[in-house]
């Protein structure tokens, strides 16, 4: 393999890392300003006020977008497969 390919590689599997949480991590961050925002208007300063919204959203958001996420990894592995004998080669 050559270190063009590993690079080429890593490159794909870093961008295919962030693509695929990028919703994830999206939901979860703009339920927790909300959450704060309602806990510093209210006085409320409960912890465990976060978690179940969080879990409720992120459940929904790999509902909504689990397919799409599951179609990337699955065209991604089977792009890594294809091209295995590149990768092994000298």
């Amino acid at each position: 393999m050559t270190p063009e390919a590993a690079a080429e590689m890593i490159h794909g599997g870093l961008y295919m890392i962030l693509k695929c949480a990028l919703p994830v991590l999206l939901v979860s961050m703009a339920i927790g300003l909300v959450i704060s925002i309602f806990q510093t208007v209210t006085s409320i300063q409960e912890q465990t006020l976060t978690f179940v919204p969080k879990v409720l959203g992120i459940f929904l958001t790999l509902m909504i977008a689990g397919h799409w996420i599951m179609n990337n990894l699955v065209e991604y592995t089977t792009e890594l497969w294809s091209n295995f004998v590149y990768y092994v080669h000298k």
